[in-house]
């Protein structure tokens, strides 16, 4: 395709310039041309492409009503028939990144070629592997101008059906995906080159990094277990009967914290469990399996524990990144310090 790119851009809430947090339920709506920070990308494209038409969903409601969102975004797609979908960019916001890649996902499956940009440490970029393209950003939008100008030069390579050389020659984030090709410099000289470039202290790029996971020392034990505060945090799902806060079963971006100060136990008329991963309905019955307060209450009563935290924290833990897990991970710990807890019971399913 020799002609302008027709360009579909997906955007939320906040980067269309609709609202923040109190229009993130929205649902998907379309609008012609350029909107919010689309205009920004328009200028990018130059006479490359246009934006036709852009798609704004509330990052809310996309992870909430994923199937729902995703079938009004997938009949708009077939509706504009673009030839690429770009979107966000996301940056470090993680609702907004798994949204993006749902999107390029929709559209996909239409066989339209699609892509997004982020931080690498948004918890979109785990979502997106293998099947989505991810453009590395800023974690802010003061960088959006260059966020925009990387994303557009492999816009329009993959609009234009070209073909994609790999991650660090096109400047998109590996996606583990690996091919079959013939270098130009045999595998034993390669090797030597590295290993001469690192006994030099010179920069080079290794064909098979290796993930180490990160260590985390433990903590102290507890000296006296008979005056301590045990706090109760579950990765099982537990939400207040019928779900109120509309927490997710999968892919949790938010945990949520209940005062159960005046609870001995946990009852299955009230409370029940919201989680992809695992047959819910024994703990349904008994919430006490995956958060064991009245097995907490009864060590507390027989003076074994000084006493437990008035507050729980709960989430769906199945499909959470890494980095999305860091961070609810600080959050509840930081929340527990400041609590003066000495000790929390962390129950996985």
């Amino acid at each position: 395709m020799a002609g302008p790119l027709r360009v579909v851009h997906y955007l939320n809430q906040f980067f269309a310039g609709i609202g923040g947090e109190e229009m993130a339920n929205m649902s998907p709506q379309v609008q012609d041309g350029p909107v919010g920070s689309g205009r920004a990308l328009q200028q990018a494209l130059k006479e490359q492409g246009t934006v036709a038409a852009t798609l704004i969903c509330g990052d809310n409601y996309l992870n909430d009503a994923r199937d729902k969102a995703l079938a009004t975004i997938g009949d708009a797609l077939q509706t504009i028939k673009p030839d690429v979908l770009i979107a966000g960019p996301a940056f470090e916001s993680g609702r907004y990144g798994l949204a993006c890649v749902e999107a390029c996902k929709a559209a996909q499956a239409l066989g339209i070629p699609a892509l997004t940009g982020m931080h690498p440490a948004n918890p979109g970029v785990e979502s997106s592997r293998p099947d989505v393209y991810v453009v590395p950003t800023a974690a802010t939008p003061v960088e959006m101008q260059a966020a925009l100008r990387a994303m557009v030069r492999l816009a329009v390579k993959m609009g234009r059906k070209e073909p994609l050389g790999p991650a660090e020659v096109e400047g998109f984030l590996p996606r583990g995906v690996r091919r079959i090709y013939q270098r130009q410099v045999p595998g034993y000289q390669r090797a030597l080159d590295m290993l001469a470039a690192k006994l030099r202290g010179q920069p080079y790029l290794t064909e098979v990094p290796i993930l180490v996971p990160e260590r985390v020392s433990p903590a102290a034990p507890i000296a006296e277990l008979s005056t301590a505060t045990i706090a109760l945090v579950t990765t099982g799902g537990l939400v207040r009967k019928g779900n109120p806060d509309r927490q997710v079963s999968a892919n949790a971006t938010r945990y949520f914290r209940h005062n159960v100060a005046e609870l001995e136990s946990l009852s299955g008329k009230d409370w029940e469990a919201y989680h992809a991963g695992y047959f819910n309905h024994i703990v349904n019955s008994n919430p006490n399996y995956i958060l064991p307060l009245s097995f907490m209450r009864d060590l507390q009563h027989k003076g074994e524990i000084g006493g437990v935290y008035p507050w729980i924290y709960a989430l769906p833990g199945v499909s959470t990144p890494v980095a999305q897990s860091k961070r609810m991970g600080a959050d509840i710990a930081h929340e527990l310090k400041e609590g003066r807890v000495d000790g929390c019971l962390l129950v996985a399913t």
